[in-house]
């Protein structure tokens, strides 16, 4: 059986990035989908004022949403899917599941963020630095950057 941990934080962006990795065919194996859904954070100033169980509430109603919208894609001839919260580190979350279920092909399908640094998956997994000339280069490639005379 083949294992695959997907990182997520918005069901649709991680349906068109998995789409193209759904096995089809008649000579697929199994495979055993391991979704990790990492939640929005909560800003300082919200977390002032609402409980650690409220929140934890939150995070769980997000999940059972957003792996609502995944599941039934998954799961199919045979495939499994196991779905859990983020709930340390990224890469010390990676290891464990590596640990607990063998070898395992990573997918970070997390939304990119204009302006934040997200964190790894994996030891292995490039961190960017993000200065002005990253933005520069973000939005000339985007066509979006406007020279004034």
């Amino acid at each position: 059986m083949d294992n695959i941990i997907v990182y997520i934080d918005d069901a649709s962006y991680a349906l068109q990035m998995l789409q193209p990795m759904l096995p089809t065919g008649q000579s697929r194996s199994p495979t055993r989908w391991i979704v990790v859904g990492c939640a929005p954070r909560v800003t300082h100033r919200v977390s002032k004022w609402v409980t650690h169980s409220a929140r934890e509430s939150w995070r769980g109603k997000w999940a059972e949403k957003v792996f609502a919208q995944l599941t039934p894609v998954l799961q199919k001839e045979g495939d499994a899917v196991l779905t859990q919260l983020a709930q340390a580190a990224l890469i010390t979350q990676t290891e464990s599941l590596i640990k607990q279920y063998g070898a395992a092909r990573v997918l970070d399908a997390r939304r990119p963020k204009f302006g934040q640094d997200m964190q790894p998956v994996t030891a292995s997994q490039a961190q960017e630095s993000h200065g002005i000339l990253g933005y520069a280069t973000a939005l000339a490639g985007a066509g979006l950057l406007v020279a004034s005379d």
